[in-house]
């Protein structure tokens, strides 16, 4: 049935959300690119430029939900002022970059596991690019997403209070490493600080950021479920809090990853992190730490772009761009269930690829988050009238434009490959097949 979504949500739920959208176990499984990319001191820039960078663009978002509290997110902005196919992709590009995610956590379960018992790297099921699927791994990562799936399908509030659990216990486990990296490491394994000249060591690892801090522009998928009592100025501050407090997650992991090990001893190693640990300590309960951490970061960060993911599939529905069944409201539970239904089938078929969807998956859903900023700022810049918002939008825009540009432009390093623009080409395709007139 068509109808209205349940109304739960309070400031923790949005903050929970935004911060475990952004933050999930990409500081442990490519902690060793990263690292080859920037150097610590080039991926710490990189991230703490990237989230002040970012600010703007939160401020926009902020705004924008104020005024426009609507699932559909940027899909509803880009449509005040432009016409409905443009508005379609930038909402369906949006997409992406949340769905994206789903998969990728699928499959690193099933990779992080492996890594404690390393007997689930057995009974080889079939090769993708060179990769092996392990049947154990696969097995996990799908029995993960049902487990996401039952936690949507049945309520919000279900899963906005495993959220919160799940965030505040990631915190608390990263406080513990910090610490442990502060009494065990040394300056020394800094060096060098950068992977190369400063600057192609900090853009390098720029191109990377919009992937892992896409997460805070998820408060504007759930306004619409905010609790009656919930203050629309809450909004803004949730996202703001979730850009800082990311921002400064990742600064401060790749700071102590590079202060307990030396660095160039990581390249190339899975776990980079759990790895740097392992050698700069000698306690193995910290390993243990670390991975604990993760796993539950894991969990949290595919919850939080599930539900992001979700809602916008459901806002499309309800728009009549696509099937109309995707709009529907379970009667009992009040949540999009066809459209819950229809992001994890989605993440099964992708969770069928394994690991060879890790990297490229980083580097679309970089490109494809930057986008959805762009479009959202632009669209705001168009209808505002007042200058000193203008002034702060016109920002966001830049800082959009750029992110976007360096990975389709060719003569900037880093750009996308032959097999992200295959990726991005198929999902464009799907959309077009799905759009309704």
């Amino acid at each position: 049935m068509n109808g209205t979504l349940a109304r739960k949500l309070r400031f923790t739920d949005y903050f929970a959300l935004a911060f475990g959208t952004m933050v999930g176990v990409g500081w442990l499984v490519v902690m060793d690119d990263w690292l080859g990319r920037g150097g610590p001191l080039g991926a710490i820039l990189a991230f703490a430029i990237g989230g002040v960078l970012l600010l703007p663009v939160g401020y926009v978002y902020g705004q924008w939900v104020q005024r426009l509290p609507d699932a559909a997110g940027e899909a509803a902005y880009a449509a005040q002022v432009f016409p409905p196919y443009v508005s379609y992709f930038t909402g369906w590009i949006m997409l992406l970059a949340y769905f994206i995610v789903c998969p990728w956590e699928a499959v690193a379960v099933g990779k992080l596991a492996a890594y404690l018992f390393p007997s689930l790297n057995s009974f080889e099921l079939y090769h993708v690019a060179g990769h092996p699927v392990f049947l154990p791994r696969l097995l996990l990562g799908l029995g993960l997403t049902f487990f996401i799936t039952i936690l949507n399908y049945r309520g919000v509030r279900a899963s906005a209070t495993f959220q919160n659990w799940s965030a505040g216990t990631v915190l608390v486990l990263f406080l513990v490493i910090v610490g442990a990296s502060a009494a065990h490491g040394s300056p020394a394994h800094f060096h060098p600080a950068f992977s190369s000249t400063p600057f192609i060591s900090i853009l390098l690892t720029l191109q990377i950021v919009p992937y892992f801090m896409t997460g805070f522009e998820s408060v504007p998928k759930v306004a619409e479920e905010a609790h009656p009592e919930f203050r629309s100025r809450g909004f803004s501050s949730a996202i703001f809090l979730a850009v800082i407090v990311g921002a400064g997650f990742y600064v401060l992991v790749t700071a102590a990853v590079a202060y307990v090990s030396p660095w160039q001893g990581l390249l190339g190693k899975p776990f980079a992190t759990a790895v740097a640990f392992e050698q700069g300590t000698g306690v193995p309960w910290l390993v243990r730490i670390v991975m604990a951490s993760a796993m539950v970061a894991l969990f949290e960060v595919f919850n939080g772009n599930f539900v992001a993911a979700s809602r916008l599939l459901f806002a499309f529905g309800r728009r009549g761009t696509i099937p109309a069944r995707f709009g529907e409201v379970h009667e009992r539970f009040l949540t999009p269930s066809v459209a819950i239904l229809g992001i994890a089938l989605a993440t099964i078929i992708g969770l069928l690829l394994g690991d060879a969807i890790l990297v490229p998956v980083t580097e679309v859903g970089s490109m494809a988050a930057a986008s959805g900023w762009f479009m959202a700022c632009l669209s705001f810049w168009l209808v505002e009238k007042n200058s000193s918002k203008r002034l702060i939008t016109s920002l966001g825009i830049v800082v959009a434009l750029l992110l976007v540009l360096m990975k389709l432009l060719p003569f900037f390093p880093g750009h996308f490959s032959m097999a992200e623009w295959l990726a991005l080409a198929i999902w464009l395709a799907i959309g077009l097949m799905l759009r309704r007139g």
